[in-house]
């Protein structure tokens, strides 16, 4: 090694790759972090920082890269604020990207797929409006937890990658101020948005397009699309099949899951179909179809069963988009596969969940429709709902109709001898975060975390996320 480049103290599985270099000039803007008063850690992900070879950074070590925002070796030499528009709310916004937050770091997995180091609450960049760019420490204690239950769900999800915490006290209208402030870092395979592409559409741009296209071909790669598909063998097409596909297997993961992410914007989509930037999220607390989880999404744009309907918006105008490399009907005939394949995703994921091997759609069709009616009239959360009935048990009536032919995939765990499973509805949150904010009390924290990795441990592997090439 040249004797000038920093010595790497990292380990054998650290893999920097910076293909996102390419595209920098146009696609995003070099940024610094603030400077905060302090810079204290409060969670490390273990696990995934082995996976990457940053295990052995030590505690000083690791807020300088997280806290300071210190290169990695061989790596991006300064963030990168992504530049996007969106639709918020139905409404397109061209005035905005990255506005606290930004791109610090690229790597490959050991399987040598593209892993993403991406910020929240790392300070203002040019497109924070008349934001500070900062972020709760209760914002991220917030995100941790839904990161971590997502996770356990099955739901192809961002990881919380470390949380420090910046001494700052902020203000906020929509929670008691001041209160503490936190930077954020998670790891995901990519940060390239729905936005992103109609950012491009917008600056008529369609050079950068096609280099964004084939940038996210590459970098995640899927299958290619059926063989009676029109246009199968364009780059956009191929890109819109795959991201369709991706978008349908996480609108099903979410209802599988009980989950309201509450902002479902074309900026908060990401062509990798992993869900990402949790902020006014919820669990439910009983089967409700209207249930929302932002208390600003008066129509209840985005409520709890509207999900769907929303992320198959969301993919239109990324057609749209694409529009500008393609014909209309190659890009609708993608489109319009996403209600087929929702259909697929949900009944896999369900059955999933119950530990039972599923037997079609029109089997599961009918098992989601019992188990949904079961939940309405008993008043139920889907937490307990699937805990109790895990493998076909205790189940009678309607429900037990539905279940039969069903082969249990169920194996023997301690947490299905429990009463109730692990659950992050919204009193639950509540009380975590007062224990931290009233007496710095981290255990409840820690506990939750033991318990929702034990509930993974039961469950077992989860289904493939749809859409990628291993």
């Amino acid at each position: 090694m040249d004797s000038q480049q920093p010595a790497r103290p990292l380990g054998s599985s650290y893999r920097p790759d910076t293909p996102i270099s390419e595209l920098a000039s146009w696609l995003a803007d070099p940024v610094e972090a603030a400077d905060f008063p302090e810079t204290r850690l409060r969670y490390r992900a273990k696990d995934a920082a082995a996976d990457v070879g940053l295990a052995d950074l030590g505690d000083e070590e690791w807020t300088a890269h997280f806290g300071r925002f210190k290169p990695l070796p061989d790596n991006l030499p300064e963030p990168l604020a992504l530049k996007y528009h969106g639709h918020q709310f139905r409404v397109y916004n061209p005035d905005i990207g990255d506005g606290r937050g930004f791109l610090f770091a690229q790597m490959r997995d050991s399987e040598g797929r593209l892993l993403d180091l991406g910020t929240k609450g790392s300070g203002q960049t040019p497109y924070s409006r008349q934001g500070d760019g900062r972020l709760t420490l209760q914002g991220a204690v917030r995100e941790l937890l839904a990161t971590e239950m997502l996770g356990a769900l099955g739901v192809n999800t961002s990881r919380t990658f470390s949380i420090i915490e910046t001494g700052e006290a902020l203000t906020r209208g929509d929670e008691p101020s001041p209160t503490r402030s936190a930077v954020l870092t998670r790891l995901s395979h990519g940060h390239i948005r729905i936005g992103t592409f109609q950012r491009l559409l917008a600056l008529e741009q369609t050079e950068h397009m096609e280099e964004l296209v084939h940038y996210c071909l590459e970098q995640f790669p899927g299958p290619l699309p059926p063989e009676d598909a029109p246009g199968r063998d364009q780059p956009a097409v191929i890109l819109m099949h795959q991201v369709v596909e991706r978008m349908a297997d996480l609108a099903a993961s979410y209802i599988a899951s009980g989950f309201v992410h509450g902002v479902l914007n074309t900026d908060n989509m990401n062509v990798s179909g992993e869900s990402f930037d949790y902020g006014p999220w919820r669990f439910l607390p009983e089967w409700n179809g209207g249930f929302t989880a932002a208390y600003f999404d008066h129509a209840g744009l985005y409520a709890f069963a509207r999900q769907p309907e929303s992320i198959h918006w969301n993919c239109g105008q990324l057609a749209v988009s694409l529009r500008a490399l393609a014909d209309s009907e190659p890009l609708i005939a993608a489109l319009e596969r996403f209600g087929p394949l929702y259909i697929k995703a949900a009944g896999r994921r369900w059955c999933w969940r119950l530990g039972l091997k599923s037997r079609g759609a029109e089997a599961d069709g009918a098992l989601i429709a019992a188990s949904e009616r079961h939940m309405r009239e008993q008043g139920m959360a889907p937490d307990l709902f699937f805990h109790r009935h895990r493998g076909g048990r205790d189940a009678d009536g309607p429900l037990a109709e539905a279940m039969r032919g069903y082969e249990s995939t169920n194996g023997n765990h301690a947490v299905w001898e429990k009463d109730a499973p692990p659950t992050l509805v919204h009193s639950e949150v509540e009380r975590i975060w007062a224990a931290i904010a009233s007496d710095d009390d981290w255990q409840p924290l820690w506990d939750k975390l033991d318990h929702i990795a034990r509930l993974k441990e039961a469950l077992g592997t989860a289904p493939e996320p749809a859409g990628h090439r291993r």
